[in-house]
């Protein structure tokens, strides 16, 4: 690595839920600015085609919960700080939200220990985005007074007092990656009795082209939903706002399940844009 004398800046920006035109001015232009460019796979390429500058550096660092092709947190705090230690300004593009549900604390951390400057330009999270395409007001006056974001990837995540707490809570409860445990998430919430009028809606890449909602009674799961695969990523509201879907449900679903985001299949995909 050949190192600046004067250090580049790390910008995070988030690049929207999936439709391209939900990014922000903000993060449109830095990337229009950027030399490197290091971005997750729920990226819109779209937004990577169009917005980045021609001559920036492209970097795909794609994450699928620890399975193969996934890229190691370290590897990318390292591409950052070794970017950065260049004198490069380097813009760190994160699907949704910079701060919700993302490693973001690991590369703070790591740019901190050098002292490398930094900036973050907030995103639409998944949930507002779900919410609004799918119909869903996630605080509908009269349905909930909060919200809650949760996720539940692993089955040991949440402990038992808790679920019984959000068994109970007319919050809406919405779940960020757990839609492969979701048998046992509403099986959970059912055995700590939650109430008959609840629903539950999984909305699927929510805001894009290929858009899918599955909405029922929470009890009414095993018989139509139960077993079902949802593709990634998936997004699940649980409360009685989410039966507002089947009134207000705007947005067709898309005509197939086929994937909208890139699926990674190398562990660094790079490519320079020179």
């Amino acid at each position: 690595m050949e190192q600046n004398t004067s250090k580049g800046k790390v910008i995070f920006a988030g690049a929207g839920p999936g439709d391209p035109e939900l990014i922000t001015l903000k993060a449109m232009r830095c990337l229009k600015e950027a030399e490197v460019v290091i971005t997750d796979r729920l990226v819109s390429e779209q937004i990577l085609d169009e917005y980045v500058n021609k001559n920036a550096m492209l970097l795909h660092v794609g994450k699928q919960a620890g399975r193969a092709g996934s890229t190691p947190q370290t590897l990318i705090n390292e591409l950052l700080v070794d970017y950065a230690l260049q004198g490069k300004r380097v813009v760190r593009l994160k699907g949704g939200d910079t701060t919700i549900f993302s490693n973001i604390l690991d590369e703070l951390q790591a740019l901190t220990r050098e002292g490398i400057p930094f900036e973050i330009i907030p995103g639409i999270t998944a949930a507002s985005g779900a919410g609004a395409c799918a119909g869903i007001p996630l605080t509908a006056r009269g349905y909930a007074n909060a919200v809650r974001f949760l996720t539940f990837h692993k089955p040991d995540l949440l402990e038992t007092t808790y679920w019984r707490e959000l068994a109970n809570t007319a919050d809406t409860l919405v779940f960020y990656m757990s839609s492969g445990t979701l048998d046992t998430l509403v099986e959970t919430l059912q055995f700590h009795g939650i109430a008959s009028d609840r629903f539950l809606s999984v909305v699927e890449q929510a805001t894009t082209p290929m858009q899918q909602v599955f909405c029922t009674n929470i009890y009414d799961y095993a018989k139509n939903g139960k077993g079902r695969s949802f593709l990634s990523p998936s997004l699940v509201i649980v409360g009685k706002v989410a039966c507002l879907h089947q009134s207000f449900g705007w947005l067709p679903d898309g005509l197939s399940r086929e994937p909208y985001f890139e699926t990674v299949t190398d562990t660094k995909k790079t490519e320079a844009r020179a």
